[in-house]
């Protein structure tokens, strides 16, 4: 039977609606108040002409008005376009006029930027941006919008399951964002499938501490609202208020990217302790070290999972049962879900060739929106080409080697800098690193390694270059140059952006 989402508050609301579902900062709402927040919410868009298929976007940070809008918008068969708050003002209108949405919530100063600019934005009426934030007031406030709309249950639309649920915009750490599709089908498979390899159930109770913008975020929210649990929703990650939450609300999963991990670690209050309740720590977005996976495996014993995984639609889960079983791996494809490694042609290779990995499952995008050439370059035959390369064990459990695109040719080898970066990960005095290539004159490409170095840290760069240069495998693996840096510059999913790091070094070296 086809699933789609447009009833599930309301279904939670009818059947567990004391129960408390939805924490964020001092307002605390059980399920049959959330769902009349968000009826109040979907009457409100249908009174501005909002209907089945319309796109909506925000652009906001974390707040229970920004779950709520979440909903709504899914609740009357529109379009989820979440964006980030952090966007400029030409990104946000390239953005809201590639994804043809028709309204959009953002705080008051995002509004200010855009100015005149809003002229340019083919699709939106006037009336249509709706501020948030302390300084919002008059006609196009949030509190102006949802005035006289009632909290009875809006108008519902028939929907199908390959009806679009939203559109979501790559981080762009490879070039221009790109909007990729989910259907409600797809969304109802992220909560079923990630509910069963994450061992959750509606007694669970998640915490989100990042952004929800991006779309990691879904990979808990999901299946956290798909079975009615609790979920918890920081407004930014500060990670003492994390560790005190885990341990007052008695919360049992969470999700971090590697950057947030790394700052658990150095916190004095991450213990054992503190974190009883956990059954789950999620690492997700990019690789994370080994060392850092077995320093929280050490705290917390038995609850690491490890996500790899694409917005387009393919993941493989590290069980936290195979942790200790596959060290270095990123897991293997949950049931349903296929995976293949290639070469340039398309011709599988053996268990350790490296090669570009491909996948296939339930919860595979229906491309990118209004690029279709790209959705045909990127889906193949029911295969998504991902542009990463690692290799499959004997047992069928994935290894990272990097993206295609970051791969570093050095003499004519493949360089692949995640070797490097676990090399250099282990100096007792490096917290962060990240290897990228630049043009060499003698091996055409050499690597380059960018290191954020422990507090009170002494190390020179010139120390560093030989420290790692002395356990590297092979010769071809030597970094050319280390580079100091107070902190690694990151997207709003956490991802690092080496094309950033790069750049800036190149500018120092002229």
């Amino acid at each position: 039977m086809p699933t789609t989402l447009e009833n599930l508050i309301q279904r939670h609301a009818r059947y567990r609606g004391d129960r408390l579902a939805v924490i964020c900062g001092d307002q605390r709402l059980d399920w049959a108040q959330f769902n009349a927040t968000v009826n109040r919410v979907g009457n409100a868009l249908q009174a501005r002409g909002i209907g089945k298929g319309d796109k909506v976007a925000t652009a906001l940070p974390n707040s229970m008005n920004l779950l709520v809008i979440y909903w709504a918008t899914i609740s009357i068969g529109a379009v989820l376009v979440p964006l980030s708050p952090l966007l400029k003002a030409s990104g946000l209108v390239n953005l809201l006029n590639n994804a043809d949405a028709r309204l959009v919530f953002l705080d008051q100063a995002l509004l200010t930027e855009l100015g005149e600019r809003c002229a340019e934005i083919g699709g939106i009426d006037s009336a249509n941006y709706i501020t948030l934030g302390d300084a919002a007031s008059g006609d196009s406030s949030y509190a102006a919008f949802i005035a006289d709309s009632p909290e009875t249950p809006p108008e519902r639309p028939e929907i199908n399951q390959d009806d679009l649920f939203n559109i979501v915009y790559s981080s762009g750490t490879t070039g221009l964002p790109k909007g990729i599709m989910h259907s409600h089908q797809v969304r109802a498979n992220y909560g079923s499938h990630f509910a069963a390899s994450f061992r959750m159930t509606p007694e669970s109770i998640v915490l989100h501490t990042g952004s929800i913008v991006f779309n990691g975020a879904f990979v808990t929210l999901m299946p956290c609202f798909f079975l009615g649990a609790r979920y918890i929703l920081h407004p930014y990650f500060d990670v003492e208020a994390m560790i005190e939450t885990v341990a007052q609300e008695k919360v049992t999963h969470i999700m971090m990217v590697p950057s947030q991990i790394i700052s658990l670690l150095q916190s004095p209050n991450f213990s054992q302790h503190n974190m009883q309740s956990m059954e789950m720590l999620l690492t997700i977005g990019a690789p994370l070290q080994q060392q850092y996976k077995e320093a929280v495996n050490a705290v917390i014993p038995g609850r690491f999972y490890e996500l790899y995984g694409l917005t387009e639609g393919f993941v493989t889960i590290l069980d936290r049962n195979d942790f200790d079983q596959q060290p270095g791996s990123v897991g293997c494809p949950p049931p349903g879900y296929d995976i293949r490694i290639v070469d340039d042609r398309g011709n599988d290779l053996e268990p350790g060739q490296i090669g570009e990995i491909v996948g296939r499952g339930p919860i595979l995008s229906s491309g990118y929106y209004r690029q279709p050439e790209l959705t045909r370059e990127t889906f193949r035959g029911g295969w998504l080409f991902s542009g990463d390369l690692g290799y499959l064990d004997d047992s069928g459990f994935l290894y990272l080697a990097g993206r295609k695109k970051e791969l570093i040719i050095s003499g004519g080898v493949n360089v692949y800098p995640q070797d490097i970066e676990e090399v250099a990960g282990a100096h007792p005095q490096v917290l962060e690193v990240a290897v990228f290539g630049i043009d060499s004159d003698k091996w055409g490409e050499s690597p380059v390694a960018a290191v954020v170095l422990q507090a009170g840290a002494s190390s020179s760069e010139g120390e560093l270059k030989q420290w790692i240069n002395e356990r590297v495998e092979a010769r071809f693996q030597k970094v050319s140059d280390v580079v100091v840096v107070e902190q690694m510059p990151r997207n709003v999913a956490g991802k690092t952006l080496k094309h950033e790091l790069k750049e800036n070094y190149l500018a120092n070296q002229k």
